[in-house]
């Protein structure tokens, strides 16, 4: 069994399932071209159990399917992050603090904002 995504005409992810390849190849589910193989253990392009990995990221509803980069992509948080072209990931344009305090990210500073000063 593995999770496969199921992506529409515009390479949006509609919905992700566990299943076998052979049902996915049966078209009980509709095209067997419009899923995706994806792994829940895959992100940033690396496999936490040490395994393969699938497509960068763990395909999620309202991700995209980048057949040029064969890579999940989640939607872009904010206007000014930008797609590590690695990891498949947003990254912020500066990054966050590692002081061990709380952050958010304001978009309108373009900053990080400590929670609870």
């Amino acid at each position: 069994m593995a999770h496969y995504a199921q992506i529409d005409n515009n390479n949006r992810v509609k919905r992700v399932i566990v299943a076998n390849k052979e049902f996915i190849d049966s078209g009980k589910m509709g095209d067997p071209s419009k899923w995706i193989q994806t792994s829940y253990n895959t992100s940033g392009g690396e496999h936490s159990l040490g395994g393969t990995q699938f497509r960068k990221n763990y395909a999620g509803v309202g991700s995209t399917y980048d057949t040029t980069r064969d890579a999940f992509i989640s939607p872009q948080p904010y206007t000014s992050w930008i797609l590590n072209e690695t990891t498949c990931q947003w990254d912020a344009p500066i990054p966050m603090p590692t002081d061990n305090k709380n952050y958010y990210w304001d978009e309108e500073t373009t900053n990080w904002i400590v929670i609870g000063n």
